[in-house]
């Protein structure tokens, strides 16, 4: 494919950003190539700056579950645009989102509105070891909880594509207070628990992992999890800055019928805008300032153009709930077909093909891949007009808005690869 203002473009661009792009996956370093500049989207589809058009699967990597640019949401923009952009003060959308969110996921009692999901798992964090009065943190191989010093140990995504394992500027001291053990396996909990239960003070976990690839909890899992961190005192966080909002209304803990103490929810409650939250346990969140002595600020928390995109999904999805039967139906439909050699994991409307055979349960399973046939097969989609993420690690989406069409567009695309 012929992209010479790709090209040119990620050639200015390395001369001002490290290597090119303002998130390391972007990068294409993987897979090979030149990461392609995206002048537009619309609906399901992208076109980069050079005209090609793709069917899109990475949908902003999980918020757009809309689609690119839904009325809905550019309405709500466009109106909060008329009344100002930023007044570090309260607004009354903030609360109406606030409410929204409650209104979905039931264990979130109160929540607090932040700028990303590394904000949001970072403070969530911090709460957690202000209520427990402990230092430590569970996490699982392979699971991505954001960029945050204490949790870039063996965290998958990125850090995996780029051949990373831990990443350097991390002090150890803040290393240390995280444990990292397999997912999907509950005796090296257990046995954490046992020997260091009086110190842990919380498990922070993907319910469904999106960041080693979709990997589904294995039955029980997130059940021991829950029945652990209950019985020694600790805060049980579900991340679920991908899954909420995506696998059900309620998000994954709805799906499985787990209740975690706290929650932290990004991507899709901003509309395709930087925003995030936290949230939980009313006598959790009661300790977070002004109310109790855990600190957290930021200027542009509740940002009011951010929050009315928010608002606008939330309530699209609260007056559609056949969005979620749409998306899973179409994702079940384009992981029918499967190349030989290689497993795909679904959950919903979330799905990755793994270049291997056999189950992928876990970071050790996943890391057996065949990273450089999934980057021939990444090009092949791409030549063909099918936007894939350019890692293997990483989860696609399906969108609301992918038609029948794009579907057996893809499938025809998926069937023609022969390497």
């Amino acid at each position: 494919m012929n992209v010479p203002e790709s090209d040119a473009l990620f050639a200015r661009a390395q001369e001002s950003i490290p290597g090119g792009v303002n998130s390391p996956v972007r990068a294409f370093r993987s897979v090979g190539g030149t990461p392609r500049f995206i002048a537009r989207g619309d609906g399901a589809h992208l076109w980069d700056v050079d005209g090609n058009e793709y069917i899109d699967y990475i949908c902003s990597w999980g918020p757009l579950i809309l689609g690119h640019r839904p009325k809905a949401v550019l309405d709500a923009i466009a109106s909060t645009l008329e009344t100002g952009t930023t007044f570090g003060a309260p607004t009354g959308r903030e609360v109406e989102l606030a409410e929204l969110i409650k209104s979905f996921v039931p264990s979130v009692q109160m929540v607090r509105l932040v700028n990303s999901g590394t904000e949001a798992t970072m403070s969530a964090l911090r709460v957690a070891r202000g209520f427990t009065g402990r230092t430590l943190t569970v996490k699982f191989e392979g699971c991505y909880h954001g960029h945050v010093d204490s949790l870039l140990v063996k965290a998958g995504s990125g850090l995996a594509t780029l051949g990373i394992a831990d990443t350097v500027g991390v002090p150890k001291a803040f290393a240390d207070t995280t444990i990292a053990l397999p997912y999907n396996d509950l005796d090296p909990v257990e046995t954490a628990f046992k020997e260091r239960g009086d110190d842990i003070a919380a498990i922070i976990v993907e319910p469904v992992v999106g960041n080693m690839g979709c990997v589904p909890p294995a039955p029980g899992f997130l059940e021991g999890l829950r029945s652990l961190t209950a019985r020694y005192g600790a805060v049980l966080i579900f991340d679920e800055v991908m899954t909420g909002f995506r696998l059900s209304a309620g998000g994954a803990q709805q799906l499985y019928g787990i209740t975690p103490d706290l929650t932290t929810m990004g991507k899709i409650i901003g509309g395709g805008l930087p925003l995030a939250a936290y949230g939980g346990r009313a006598d959790i969140m009661k300790k977070v300032a002004p109310l109790g002595p855990i600190y957290q600020a930021g200027t542009l928390s509740g940002n009011p153009v951010a929050v009315s995109a928010g608002i606008a999904t939330l309530k699209y999805l609260k007056a559609h709930p056949e969005v979620y039967s749409i998306i899973e139906q179409r994702a079940a439909q384009l992981t029918a077909f499967v190349p030989q050699g290689v497993t795909v994991n679904r959950v919903g409307s979330m799905f990755t093909f793994f270049f291997q055979e056999g189950a992928i349960t876990d970071y050790e399973s996943a890391k057996k891949s065949d990273t450089a046939r999934f980057g021939r097969f990444f090009h092949h989609l791409l030549d063909c007009g099918v936007y894939f993420p350019p890692s293997q690690y990483e989860a696609c989406f399906m969108s609301a808005v992918h038609s029948v069409e794009d579907i057996e567009k893809t499938v025809e695309a998926i069937r023609s690869f022969e390497g």
